[in-house]
């Protein structure tokens, strides 16, 4: 009895000892919480206390669930102003609206659009700030313009001896690195870098290649200061806990928006003016697919989208798990618009040139020439940047 007994014991702590295990392992693999340069206010509150602060900052800028001007304000720092890029300070403004000046109602400092006519402060106004602190969320496409609105803030910081603070935040898209690099021709305010379209750099990392490899004006670099995101690196998954501008609700429009945005450039809808854009594919022509949307007027998302109160036919990409840069979308449609409607798809050309980098790809495609084909002719370049891009980086890939 007493060695039955002893037995039933054993196995009991053996089952005790073998769950326990598990559990260590368990918590041993759970992955480190990612901790935003924004969330991490003993790093540079102490830069900004008694000075004067200018802010670039939009509905993105939020620890956890609240806005940094709240948190700020708060915590006693004096907020001078505040510099709306596109969409606005609180992201309703349609995409390439004009963001008018005015004051933020919550807080009552004063906003000043630097996207429009004035897409770099006026010398006057930073005349009037001791440091200028940036925290946007970035989806990592040279598009995007979100950067080009950072780089002209840096150049006028630069100009005007004053300091520029980067609140770092990942990359949705960090994990790929893809594009045509820019040709200097095609530089723009959609790109302005010689970076490709995918170019696997947080905000952070950006600002310092921009100031490393001195691309501001007149070759002047900033005086530049990141707060790096904890836990994080670029082989990491992240989902958005705002979204960064009206047209990319979800993690889905993030992860299409690369090889959707060449759309923009033609007649196509990728669903603008739906509650699924940068989603789906579509356009009048019924032979284009059995899915069909018709786009309507969206405050502050698309007021006026292309084929408005028109029926579309097409893809619905809603479940595509497929990231990256993936050219097949702009090659297939090209293709059925030669068969068709007896045209390239591709009716905007300066603006897919713009959008490129080049105007190569645009060339090749309405050549025929196959997405291998394609992709070589930016393969030289790219690795160039790649290697030029290790400089820079500050988290693992």
């Amino acid at each position: 009895m007493k060695k039955s007994i002893y037995l039933m014991f054993m196995m009991i702590s053996l089952f005790s000892c073998e769950v326990s295990s598990s559990d260590k392992k368990e918590l041993k693999e759970k992955p480190l919480e990612i901790i935003t340069g924004a969330q991490q206010l003993s790093e540079y509150i102490d830069l900004l206390k008694g000075k004067k602060v200018g802010l670039l900052v939009n509905q993105t800028s939020q620890i956890d669930g609240i806005h940094l001007v709240d948190s700020l304000q708060n915590l006693g720092v004096h907020l001078e102003m505040i510099f709306a890029p596109e969409h606005g300070f609180r992201g309703n403004a349609d995409a390439g609206a004009h963001v008018k000046d005015g004051i933020d109602q919550k807080s009552g400092v004063k906003i000043f659009s630097i996207y429009g006519k004035n897409k770099r402060p006026a010398p006057e106004l930073l005349q009037q700030v001791d440091i200028v602190l940036f925290d946007i969320q970035d989806v990592g496409c040279r598009f995007y313009t979100y950067i080009s609105s950072m780089h002209y803030m840096m150049e006028a910081c630069a100009e005007a001896n004053v300091p520029f603070l980067v609140l770092d935040r990942p990359n949705p898209n960090g994990m790929y690195i893809d594009g045509p690099v820019l040709n200097e021709k095609y530089k723009s305010f959609v790109g302005m870098h010689k970076i490709p379209i995918l170019h696997g750099l947080t905000v952070g990392e950006l600002a310092k290649m921009i100031n490393g490899e001195k691309w501001l004006r007149d070759e002047r670099t900033c005086d530049l200061t990141v707060i790096k995101v904890k836990n994080y690196d670029h082989s990491m998954a992240y989902s958005l806990p705002v979204k960064p501008s009206p047209n990319l609700p979800n993690d889905q429009s993030i992860l299409l928006y690369p090889s959707l945005c060449f759309f923009e450039a033609t007649p196509v809808s990728i669903g603008r003016g739906t509650d699924f854009p940068f989603q789906v594919i579509g356009y009048t022509n019924e032979k284009l697919g059995e899915f069909t949307f018709t786009p309507r007027s969206i405050k502050g998302a698309a007021t006026n989208p292309v084929l408005k109160g028109e029926e579309c036919f097409g893809q619905d990409l809603r479940t595509v798990k497929k990231g990256g840069l993936d050219l097949s979308y702009i090659v297939d449609w090209n293709k059925k618009f030669l068969s068709m409607e007896q045209k390239s798809v591709i009716s905007k050309e300066k603006w897919m040139d713009l959008l490129c980098g080049t105007d190569q790809v645009r060339i090749m495609i309405n050549e025929g020439k196959s997405i291998e084909e394609i992709k070589l002719s930016w393969i030289e370049e790219l690795n160039i940047y790649k290697t030029l891009r290790e400089k820079y980086i500050l988290y693992h890939d």
